[in-house]
């Protein structure tokens, strides 16, 4: 039993192009920028990174890693620009892989969950309570879930990302899932608010067994009844052909696109073939890498991903499923890695684009990361009715620090804005050596 302890927080498509005005700044009218912290750096395999505070109007939470390794949490009031800040761990590894995801809970109140790099310490989590306007977070507590026939099978345990979703008509049930036993995507689940936990299940690998065969994960739930999952076969630095992957949980089972069943909950793993296949990566193509899924009402997934036909050539795509089947286009040209390669040196993480992500409200709206005169810019996306134009607007230009990993908060707004976060690079060498800043932009 977890104990609480709490502190206060203070806290294929025809593309065609409309590109409006731009200008140093930001082209959208009624826009406000916002800078949460000045240091802090997250990745995107641990989400959601910030939600919606159903209690609160207005109201977001999110997280990061600072350089020295704390993990932070901040809630800001979008209506009095008030930020609140608090440690969720200190010292814990300086690495923007540890950054927190939130849960909310039935009554509304989050709870918080991350882990290190390759740790071999098991989940972190905090729980929270909301009272008079203020949230108070308890001190850390460890979640070590472990199987040991699946340890002996899958060789090794080491715990990487968490990704927690709350399932409605599962007597809210809580999901997570984490790159654990294995090096492969695991999944555990908690009856009773995070409190106590399942034994890991690996959910995704293939046979026989590779511990160098990493998959790597994207999630999005409905918070209902629906858990949507899309992968790649691993890491593209790794893979000679790097393909993307569509599956979703519901109800005790995994199937594909199509509604066929792959497998019940029982029954993992399954391989990346039985799943529906979204690109199938070619040499000329590139190898691909997994960025962000949403679902539209009808429960049909939107996935932006990357190609790389190249190493410093990356290009963005957009598919979405029509209930017949894939439509997938190419947004554009993103340039090359933003980490800043030392002279002299190869890059060990060229795959890093700047990144994009999916309104989750809104599957028509993509907000994305480019190099533009040798910087990287944020850029908004908007389908257009017909289906086949993007009306594109500048979020970020001329700016003198490369801004990457956009993300929107999960959940419901309830102040009917428009709010996109992203990082803000001021010097990011490598995962463990960065000077970033958490920053975003308000559109009303």
């Amino acid at each position: 039993m977890l104990k609480k302890r709490y502190t206060m927080v203070r806290i294929s498509l025809i593309v065609v192009v409309i590109v409006l005005q731009l200008f140093t700044g930001c082209s959208y009218p009624g826009h406000r920028n916002i800078r949460l912290t000045g240091d802090g750096a997250w990745c995107w395999f641990s989400d959601p990174r910030a939600v919606y505070l159903d209690y609160g109007k207005g109201k977001v939470l999110t997280g990061w890693v600072s350089s020295k390794g704390n993990v932070e949490a901040c809630v800001y009031d979008l209506d009095s620009d008030s930020i609140f800040i608090s440690q969720l761990y200190m010292d814990l590894q300086q690495d923007d892989h540890n950054n927190p995801a939130f849960v909310l809970l039935p009554d509304g109140s989050p709870v918080a969950m991350y882990t290190r790099h390759s740790g071999k310490d098991g989940i972190f989590i905090n729980h929270s309570e909301f009272t008079e306007g203020e949230i108070m977070f308890s001190k850390p507590d460890t979640v070590f879930p472990y199987n040991e026939e699946q340890v002996e099978k899958y060789m090794r345990l080491t715990f990487t990302y968490a990704n927690p979703f709350l399932i409605k008509n599962e007597n809210n049930r809580i999901y997570c899932f984490g790159r654990w036993t294995g090096f492969k995507p695991n999944i555990i689940w908690s009856d009773d608010n995070g409190l106590t936990w399942s034994k890991p299940q690996v959910m995704i690998s293939r046979e026989p067994f590779d511990v160098r065969n990493r998959p790597y994960v994207k999630y999005f739930s409905d918070g209902r009844s629906r858990i949507h999952i899309s992968f790649t076969d691993g890491h593209p630095r790794n893979e000679p052909l790097n393909s993307v992957y569509y599956a979703y949980y519901e109800a005790g089972s995994f199937f594909r696109v199509d509604g066929s069943r792959i497998c019940g909950i029982e029954e993992l793993p399954f391989s990346p073939e039985e799943a529906s296949k979204v690109y199938e990566a070619s040499d000329s193509t590139g190898r691909a890498w997994i960025w962000d899924i949403v679902a539209d009402a009808s429960g049909f997934p939107a996935i932006v991903y990357t190609r790389c036909p190249e190493e410093d050539d990356h290009r963005y795509h957009y598919a979405r499923f029509n209930g017949r089947g894939w439509m997938d286009a190419e947004l554009c040209k993103a340039g090359k890695w933003f980490p800043e390669t030392p002279e002299g040196k190869t890059e060990p993480e060229p795959h890093y684009s700047g990144g994009l992500c999916i309104n989750p409200s809104n599957p028509r709206l993509v907000y994305l990361s480019r190099e533009v005169d040798s910087v990287f810019e944020i850029e908004r996306w908007e389908l257009l009715n017909s289906g086949d134009r993007w009306k594109i607007t500048s979020l970020t230009h001329g700016s003198e620090f490369n801004n990457v990993r956009p993300f929107v908060p999960a959940g419901i707004d309830q102040s009917s804005k428009e709010i996109v976060l992203w990082m803000e690079n001021h010097g990011y060498i490598h995962y463990e050596d960065f000077n970033s800043s958490i920053v975003g932009i308000i559109l009303d």
